[in-house]
Order: C-alpha cells, then sequence, then structure tokens
C-alpha cells in the first residue's frame, strides 16, 4: 500500500537538505522519524486502563481525554468489547488509554470475553480509572469490581461520571462507599471536571512505566479466510489433535480458537477464526460479532494465513478477506488449500485467477497445502518464517539513501507541472511493517511510488511483507526561508 502525504513540513530538527542535494550523510543514522515525520520518542510511556460495567460512559471519557473522537459511542450499552489502544498527553507527559469493554465479573458468553479483555488491560496498566455512573449510584455490579480493584497493587482513581453541575456534586459523593478513595466528578460528554480528573490520574502514574510484553515469545498467525476452507481442519492437522470443531456446514467456527502448538523447533500461537461470509456492514446476529472478533484476532496476529479453495474460482468473499489483512498491515501467506482436489485443467485456471485476482500481492509467499491429508503443511513453517523477517525488517538510513540516490539518478521522478519534484531525503519509520518516509520538494505520481516500492522489494527482500511509502513535500517558500 501506498500513501500520499502533503500536509506538514518536517522541523529543522531533522536537518533535512533543503536544497535537495544529498548532504549530511554522517547524520543519516541517527535520525528516526514516525510515518508522520516527525522524531521518534523511543521512551516507554504509562499506561491507563479505563473499565468500568457497560454503559457507564467509558469510551466517552476516552473521547474526552484524547480531545478528539476515536473510540465509538452510541447509547446502546456494550457497544466496546475489545481493547482499544490510543496515545494521548496532558501538561506535556505522554501515556497510553485504553478503552476497555463493559467488565461485568459474572459475564457469560460474549460479555464473559469481553470482561477478560479487560481484566488483560488492568493487568498490564500502571493506572486503572473506574467509571461509575454516579447519577445512578454504585451498582451491586459496580461494587462486585471494586472488591477486585480494591485487591490490585495498581493505583485506582474512581471517576465519578455524569456530573453535569455543582448541584449533582452530592451524587459523587455517595461514592466514598466503594472504598476506592475521594470519588473525582467528571462530565465526560461536557467536559466539565475532565482536567481535574487528568491531573489525579498523571499524579498517580508511577515514575516508571511498566514493561511492555516480553519480546521472542511465540510468534501470533491467524488464520483466516472465508467459510469452509479448511481452517479448523488446518488448525487440528498442526496441532495434532481436534482442537476445533470441523463440519461440512460452513460456518461452524464462531470465537477464535487459540492453540500453542510447536513447529520446526518454536512455539507458535495460532488463532483459528470464523469464517467472513459477508461485510461486516450487511452481517447480522451472531455473524456480525464474529467478523468482529475475527478483525480482532487479525489485529492481535503478527502474520496471517489466508486459506483459499484451490479447488474453486477464487471469489470475492477471498478478496474482501485479503483486503482486511492488507489494511490491518500484517505479514502474510497464502495457502491454496485442497490441493488434493486440484487436477490439470483447474491448475491451469488457478494459474490465471491468481495473475487476474492476486496481482495486488504479488509479494504475498504462496504454499499448496491439504490441510484433510496433510500434505506438504511443513513448508507453512519456511513461508511463514521468512514473512515474518520481512515484516520486521529494517533498513538503515544510510545505505537506503545510498541506494535511493542510485535508482533516482537512473530514474528521475516524472515532471510534474514542468518541474521535476526532488527526492531530498529518505528513512525508514517503522517496522511491522516495513514503513518509509520519502521528503520530497514536490508531488510524486502514483505510478512512481509503485515503482520506488517495487523497487525497495527486489533490493532488500520483502518478500511476504507490505511495504508502506509515504511522502511528505516540503513547500518551496519554507525551503527558502530555512536557508
Amino acid at each position: 500500500m501506498t500513501e500520499q502525504n502533503t500536509g506538514g513540513t518536517p522541523g529543522d530538527e531533522l536537518a533535512l537538505p533543503g536544497d535537495g542535494t544529498w548532504s549530511d550523510e554522517t547524520d543519516w543514522d541517527l535520525v528516526d522519524v514516525d510515518v508522520d515525520g516527525q522524531p521518534v520518542d523511543a521512551t516507554p510511556v504509562p499506561v491507563v486502563a479505563i473499565v468500568g460495567r457497560p454503559n457507564v460512559g467509558k469510551s466517552t471519557l476516552v473521547n474526552r481525554i484524547l480531545g478528539r473522537r476515536e473510540a465509538v459511542v452510541e447509547d446502546i450499552p456494550g457497544v466496546t468489547r475489545d481493547r482499544v489502544s490510543y496515545a494521548a498527553s496532558w501538561s506535556g507527559q505522554r501515556f497510553t488509554v485504553v478503552d476497555t469493554g463493559g467488565w461485568e465479573p459474572d459475564a457469560k458468553g460474549l460479555q464473559q470475553a469481553v470482561a477478560a479483555q479487560a481484566e488483560l488491560a488492568m493487568r498490564t496498566a500502571d493506572a486503572i480509572v473506574l467509571v461509575v455512573d454516579a447519577t445512578v449510584g454504585a451498582t451491586a455490579t459496580d461494587e462486585a469490581v471494586a472488591r477486585v480493584l480494591r485487591r490490585s497493587k495498581t493505583p485506582v482513581i474512581l471517576a465519578a461520571n455524569k456530573i453535569d453541575s455543582e448541584r449533582a456534586e452530592a451524587e459523587a459523593a455517595a461514592l466514598w462507599s466503594l472504598g476506592l478513595g475521594e470519588p473525582q466528578p467528571v462530565s465526560a460528554a461536557h467536559g466539565r471536571g475532565a482536567g481535574d480528573l487528568l491531573d489525579v490520574i498523571l499524579a498517580a502514574l508511577p515514575e516508571t512505566p511498566r514493561e511492555g510484553p516480553a519480546m521472542g515469545g511465540p510468534r501470533r498467525v491467524a488464520l483466516v479466510g472465508k467459510p469452509n476452507v479448511g481452517k479448523s481442519s488446518l488448525l487440528n492437522k498442526l496441532a495434532g489433535s481436534e482442537r476445533s470443531v470441523v463440519d461440512n456446514v460452513a460456518g461452524t467456527t464462531v470465537d477464535p480458537v487459540d492453540e500453542l502448538i510447536e513447529l520446526g523447533g518454536k512455539a507458535w500461537q495460532f488463532v483459528d477464526t470464523a469464517g467472513l461470509r459477508r461485510k461486516v456492514r450487511t452481517a447480522s446476529g451472531h455473524e456480525y460479532y464474529a467478523s468482529l472478533r475475527t478483525r480482532a484476532a487479525l489485529d492481535a496476529a503478527e502474520v496471517a494465513i489466508l486459506l483459499i479453495d484451490a479447488s474453486e474460482p477464487i471469489t470475492e468473499q477471498d478478496l474482501r478477506v485479503l483486503s482486511m489483512i492488507i489494511d490491518s498491515g500484517r505479514a502474510l501467506v497464502i495457502a491454496f488449500n485442497k490441493w488434493d482436489l486440484v487436477d490439470e485443467d483447474r491448475r491451469y485456471q488457478l494459474d490465471k485467477e491468481i495473475d487476474r485476482e492476486l496481482a495486488r500481492v504479488p509479494w504475498a509467499r504462496r504454499v499448496n497445502i491439504s490441510a484433510s491429508t496433510g500434505r506438504s503443511v511443513q513448508k507453512l513453517v519456511p513461508a511463514l518464517e521468512g514473512a515474518l523477517a520481512s515484516w520486521d525488517k529494517r533498513v538503515a538510513t544510510g545505505r537506503l539513501n545510498n541506494w535511493l540516490k542510485d535508482v533516482i539518478a537512473a530514474t528521475p521522478p516524472p515532471l510534474r507541472g514542468g518541474r521535476q519534484p526532488r527526492v531530498m531525503f529518505a528513512t525508514q519509520a517503522a517496522t511491522r511493517p516495513p514503513t518509509f518516509v520519502l521528503f520530497t520538494t514536490g508531488f510524486l505520481e502514483a505510478g512512481y511510488r509503485r515503482f520506488l516500492e517495487r523497487r525497495l522489494r527486489e533490493e532488500f527482500n520483502f518478500d511476504g511483507s507490505p511495504v508502506r511509502v509515504n511522502v511528505r513535500v516540503r513547500d518551496k517558500r519554507e525551503q527558502r526561508r530555512k536557508r
């Protein structure tokens, strides 16, 4: 995927050459910027988890903290189901705020999974904000949640929400009964008391944030595809047991099924997901929730195995799932399953379909397997390892710019408005997926960006991983002013 970004101007602190020449090469490896071209601060930031029972205004409070509408808010309870993290700041201090689904300690079914996500957010947070609807008062659920939090070693701040006036502050005082200290009156919808609450949150945060999840654990693999392509059969074959229910009826799997499997001498965390039958916005009932959980499983994964039924023509559903994977930025392996059912005629047709339908992902690694017989499933391991190596790869800034200088000298950008844009500088802003930022004096045509992406893949071997190329256009008047 490529992206054209024409907004903003990189700051002086990047020490970019203002005249478009290749200078300051000694500084190339010292520059680290994000996808917007801003310097990256690698210092870990503390995490604040927002928890509470359903429909008390957690997502509204998150939006108030962020100062923008990011979290989905509706008047019906239970809209938020997964943990969602957002970068936030207050009084110059950066932190991460985590929005969670409604937490009910005795929840069943879907709500139990939602509660588990909330509990995980609390275990990894540096501070917890319990949101209570002060107009309703402390319910039995609030009291049960408070009992759990009182045992926590993590600082807990009690937010008495929906206090829209001074007269209503007496309702907040009644929440002292929860035993979590002074209730902080706030109106998430109107902003009243939000600043005071943020001051209390910052005061509760430790000087040293908790360490993030340890690296080097099992790599996370999501098995995705339309219904009845053999995802559960493949998981069972890899696990060597009947881990997932398998039936000829499409859509047997509804909830994601996790399994820790040892392959090639390494541990892998596989997740069998529900088959995506139709567009999320047109799905209903359990299909809708299954699609949401499949998206969440994909977001939590590092690499996706897209299973396609090789015995049948590639369908719109297959391409829709492929688009979801591309949008997620995950590494990709395409497994053509049921290869034992493919004859010579079908192979010829499949080759033509791959050239036509999968032209947007020529970089994806492909493996032909049969989950039912076990044919070639062992080939998935090197494909996964190669895709993840590309996904994790970082190119040194000096090497990138030396290579780019030669490429542009041989094939300059096309003229635009009678002028030729210059690429002044380039850096890899991120990995997972590899993301590159080009600082230019003018707009780069989409075709030329695709050309650079293709050459990046050829030179640095990004097989199995998406590569994103962002462009930061620098205004000419700004350049002259900075010379």
